[in-house]
């Protein structure tokens, strides 16, 4: 492609406050009865007064000191006007001029991507269109929900850089705990402004970006999933090389995305830039954020995501691909941790130089197989892993039980399902259904015996080196054993005994 893309993002988050932005109406987004969680103030009635949300305030710098920005010392709320059926003042208390955070970044795939700012506001109500009809409805519930916007510089180069700043962004959020950011819900919306220039010798990337000539910008409205912000961005920027190839113009334009036919479409053309007639709201005082409630605030700042992912690996010695799950699910990392802790003075056993797969880190990595692939078979919402029945303490003996060699691994799928279940102790779930993995030599040495016994041609084909003939006999163990045999101590056995045979046994006529 002879083209360059210059993206920019603009994304909304609605903040998981208690109550709304300005009022004290229930911030609730779930709410399906329209029009319940309204009153006088967030509706825009004559002569009533917003109180600011200081917990709001306190997510966005929150938000901001995460994303490495500068936190303004001096900030105010100004009204943004316009008109829209589910705007119910007929204007939005907004952020312009003093925006709380400034001049952050996040760091994606090696490269700094610069945020412009991020500023607070109140979320509109929400429109409901009848098919077929001529009219719409409307619902004010979401109208005055505390609202963060986050512009970041025109630095990504690619859709697929795009859509994981969005993703990144997204779980940091989460680890903040300010907002589920669910992009199905509507809470986390994007937008993005693409324009294409002409690919030089040294293209500047990054910070550098601004000794760059941008192109025509355009801007693509309501991406509401990670795979739409990344399709309408790989769709709008051929569409637009396409328009440089046949020597044609770019129009500076609004548009959307339209999921089912995979392609943006014109919604408006920008001829010039839409006045809202900004002025600061004179029924809010400006906010002054000194120093020391900044470090407060920094101060409740979690582990993030990234820290998770050096901590992890430095200290449990997992592989990248559980550390991303882990991760990636922060409620899973939390529940998988708990268990860690449980396990019987893993910590005080661990020694410096130990490798991944001796001692306690064997039984680390056990917890993260099971956690991570056989317990998402019966539990596959891994973010919502807390509502489990199984506690750590009895998933901690569960890992145990199978280290010990107690119960065989198909034995081990029966305990896990009856566990997910009730909740019940594996202890008693193994009692209780007679799961008790045999390993007494002799006990197996008698049914080894048998099974050569019955089963000569493959005796011979193993003394003869086909290793897979060993595989067979141990299977006839297990189903002599009706499954409990110990798998490792009947192929010792089987080896042993086989050994002191004959060279060839003679097949019976």
């Amino acid at each position: 492609m002879k083209y360059q893309p210059a993206i920019g993002l603009e994304i909304h988050v609605q903040l998981k406050t208690n109550t709304k932005m300005f009022c004290v109406c229930l911030n609730n987004s779930e709410e399906k009865q329209p029009n319940i969680n309204i009153c006088p103030v967030c509706m825009g009635h004559p002569g009533t007064l917003p109180v600011i949300n200081k917990q709001a305030v306190e997510d966005v710098i929150k938000t901001g000191l995460a994303l490495n920005c500068k936190i303004s010392e001096k900030s105010w709320f100004e009204r943004k006007n316009y008109f829209y059926p589910d705007l119910p003042k007929g204007y939005q208390i907004s952020q312009k001029e003093a925006p709380l955070c400034t001049n952050g970044y996040l760091e994606i795939n090696n490269q700094e991507i610069k945020i412009k700012e991020i500023h607070l506001e109140e979320d509109t109500g929400k429109l409901l269109h009848a098919e077929n009809e001529n009219y719409s409805l409307v619902d004010f519930n979401r109208a005055g929900i505390p609202l963060m916007e986050l512009v970041t510089e025109p630095d990504i180069r690619s859709a697929s850089q795009a859509s994981k700043f969005c993703e990144e962004l997204r779980l940091i959020l989460r680890y903040l705990g300010i907002s589920d950011a669910d992009m199905e819900k509507g809470e986390m919306r994007c937008e993005a402004n693409i324009s294409l220039s002409q690919k030089s010798k040294a293209m500047p990337t990054g910070r550098q970006v601004k000794s760059q000539k941008l192109g025509t910008k355009v801007e693509v409205k309501n991406l509401n999933s990670f795979k739409a912000v990344e399709k309408a961005i790989e769709y709008e920027t051929m569409r637009q090389a396409e328009i440089l190839e046949n020597k044609e113009k770019i129009i500076h334009e609004t548009r959307g995305w339209n999921e089912k036919k995979q392609k943006t479409f014109s919604q408006r053309k920008k001829e010039q830039a839409e006045d809202y007639r900004y002025f600061a709201e004179p029924d809010l005082p400006p906010l002054q954020i000194s120093k020391e409630e900044i470090k407060k605030i920094k101060l409740e700042i979690p582990e993030l995501p990234e820290g998770r992912k050096i901590r992890f690996k430095k200290e449990y010695k997992l592989p990248d691909d559980d550390v991303e799950v882990l991760t990636d699910f922060k409620a899973l990392g939390d529940y998988f941790e708990k268990v860690i802790s449980e396990l019987k003075d893993w910590q005080k056993n661990i020694k410096p130089k130990a490798k991944k797969n001796d001692g306690p880190y064997k039984l680390i990595k056990l917890t993260a197989n099971y956690l991570i692939t056989e317990l998402k078979k019966y539990f596959p919402n891994l973010e919502e892993i807390e509502k489990i029945k199984i506690t750590p303490e009895n998933f901690a003996e569960f890992i145990t039980i199978i280290e010990a060699g107690k119960i065989s691994s198909s034995a081990a799928q029966t305990v896990l399902r009856e566990m997910f279940e009730s909740g019940a102790d594996p202890s008693n779930i193994v009692e209780e259904k007679d799961l008790n993995q045999v390993s007494d030599e002799s006990e197996l040495e008698k049914i080894a015996k048998k099974v050569i016994e019955e089963n000569p041609q493959p005796v011979k084909n193993y003394q003869e080196g086909k290793t897979e003939a060993m595989q067979f006999l141990i299977g006839k163990i297990m189903q002599k054993s009706k499954g409990k045999a110990n798998p490792q101590v009947a192929a010792q056995l089987l080896i042993k005994t086989i050994a002191k045979l004959p060279e060839h046994i003679k097949k019976p006529d």
